[in-house]
């Protein structure tokens, strides 16, 4: 293991590896990513693999189409199959709060060039969703450019490519604490030895949280299980992701026709439980039963579970933090850093290089807490 680096990426998530290829892509090779276990071990390879552009905040949505135009040549960039595909994503609204947010969210996301539509139940059925059960249903939005790809082939594709142009990955390498120096990051302890660099980046989720402590950094993040499960394949029938924040659900069908989905407990408590439970099983059956009536029989053959890492505003923590030069923050995604890690590890890899990022994330600092900030994204499901 390199003992000297000129970065330091704590985690090995989609995040982590991707910011490692677009900072060997400007030059930056000396970089030794950490993961505490393995590739995707963490937030990464527990989502649901989806890549949706309709959000609520300007930054989020932003970071997201822009996030989706290097989506779209991801696979020859990296040369390599990460199962992309843009299926559309369907958003689906049941109540009046639902239709006053969708048709807020509408003028944003056209606002910003997002070809989005508004469809009745009857144009549901027809034209995105054969078969779903739109009892109920007011209306949905659906952006048939959003999208889904596989999470693990995404992160390996990177880290691969970022091995290729120098970077070294050290697996199964807990980071115990950041190092500090007179207000500067000077590197990290690991149970392996001590790595040190000039910059450090916090790339590790839900786990940023205790990360940054060791730093004399406190983040606004907290940790909430999310469960999701997996059933055996089916001959395809659905192409688009679909969602509800009300009726809280999502699920898609992967490529080789097995259905990914899950849901939101209104009643977990937060905490680094990740273990699964069969209320979850039982209950999202029902929804996936009552949604699909198709799927009421189908055998689920897996269920896990991973963490969101919640910031108050549903918005992620991006760059320098006041108190620690050189200690970069690239987290609190809150459930989506999947589908917007493309961008976000761009612009944060122009920023360490001393690059003025091309789309401004300066709102997205850590220092916006320190003036109350706690409202922001209503699309979180």
């Amino acid at each position: 293991m390199r003992r000297t680096a000129d970065c330091v990426i704590i985690g090995g998530g989609v995040v982590g590896s991707s910011l490692a290829y677009y900072l060997a892509k400007r030059g930056m090779t000396n970089c030794v990513v950490l993961e505490a276990s393995y590739l995707s071990s963490g937030a990464t390879g527990r989502c649901g693999g989806g890549i949706r552009q309709q959000w609520s905040t300007e930054p989020n949505a932003r970071l997201a189409i822009e996030s989706m135009a290097l989506w779209k040549g991801l696979e020859d960039e990296l040369d390599r199959d990460i199962e992309f595909l843009q299926g559309g994503y369907l958003v689906l609204g049941y109540t009046d709060d639902d239709v006053r947010q969708f048709e807020a969210n509408v003028e944003l996301q056209r606002g910003l060039g997002l070809d989005v539509e508004v469809l009745t139940p009857t144009e549901i059925r027809d034209r995105a969703a054969p078969g779903l059960d739109t009892r109920g249903v007011r209306l949905a939005t659906y952006c048939s450019s959003d999208g889904s790809a596989n999470p693990f082939l995404t992160t390996q594709a990177y880290a691969d490519a970022a091995r290729r142009l120098g970077v070294e990955f050290e697996l199964f390498t807990p980071v115990g604490r950041v190092l500090v120096e007179g207000g500067r990051v000077t590197g990290v302890e690991t149970e392996r030895g001590t790595v040190s660099a000039p910059v450090v980046v916090n790339a590790a989720g839900s786990h940023s949280l205790l990360l940054a402590r060791t730093a004399g950094i406190e983040l606004p993040i907290t940790p909430w299980r999310r469960e999701i499960l997996v059933t055996e394949p089916v001959e395809r029938f659905l192409d688009p992701m679909v969602i509800s924040f009300s009726f809280g659900i999502y699920f898609r069908q992967t490529r080789h026709g097995a259905v990914i989905g899950g849901f939101a407990d209104p009643d977990e408590q937060p905490g680094f439980n990740q273990t699964s439970s069969l209320d979850f099983l039982t209950t999202m059956s029902r929804k996936l039963g009552r949604l699909m009536p198709r799927l009421a029989s189908v055998k689920i053959v897996r269920q896990w579970a991973g963490l969101y890492d919640a910031t108050p505003d549903g918005q992620p923590i991006l760059g320098h933090v006041p108190e620690v030069d050189g200690f970069i923050q690239a987290c609190g995604f809150s459930g989506h850093g999947f589908m917007i890690a493309p961008k976000v590890s761009s612009l944060l890899a122009q920023l360490i290089t001393g690059e003025r990022p091309d789309l401004d994330i300066d709102r997205l600092n850590l220092r916006r807490f320190a003036d109350g900030a706690t409202a922001g994204e209503r699309s979180v499901v």
